[in-house]
């Protein structure tokens, strides 16, 4: 029986979110694609390259990246087979990640942020699971 307490969890499995005391980062080859389009951070100007989700300097949280398909931000291969225990377990990390609750305490900015990307994460996971909907998905 799993017994919660707030971040035990997540300690246990790596997957905290960055800028909070003790997070790391997410690693996955989808997020390591996802900086490819990184421009500069919103609150501290760095350019460097982050893991798509958050400013590797001061570790904010970033802005969608707008030309990112469902694929890549799942990290499923592109393709109408895919494996959905995995992409499960990645809805659930990109969630434990970015989802709202966990930036009540930030800026205005970041609560936005937070919310596109869980919605973002959202509709990609429910894309890619049902066969319909991804097939359509690939096609367009």
């Amino acid at each position: 029986m799993w017994v919660w307490k707030a971040g035990a969890s997540l300690r246990l499995r790596g997957l905290q979110p960055a800028g909070v005391p003790g997070r790391r980062l997410l690693r996955s080859h989808a997020a390591s694609q996802a900086g490819s389009n990184w421009a500069r951070c919103w609150h501290c100007g760095d350019s460097g390259r982050g893991d798509g989700f958050f400013c590797p300097r001061c570790r904010a949280l970033q802005p969608p990246d707008p030309t990112r398909d469902y694929f890549s931000l799942m990290d499923c291969n592109r393709s109408f087979k895919i494996d959905t225990t995995k992409l499960q377990n990645r809805y659930q990390q990109l969630q434990r990640l970015i989802h709202p609750d966990f930036f009540s305490q930030k800026s205005q900015t970041e609560k936005d942020f937070s919310e596109k990307h869980s919605t973002l994460v959202n509709d990609a996971y429910k894309t890619l699971l049902a066969p319909l909907s991804r097939g359509l998905y690939l096609v367009s």
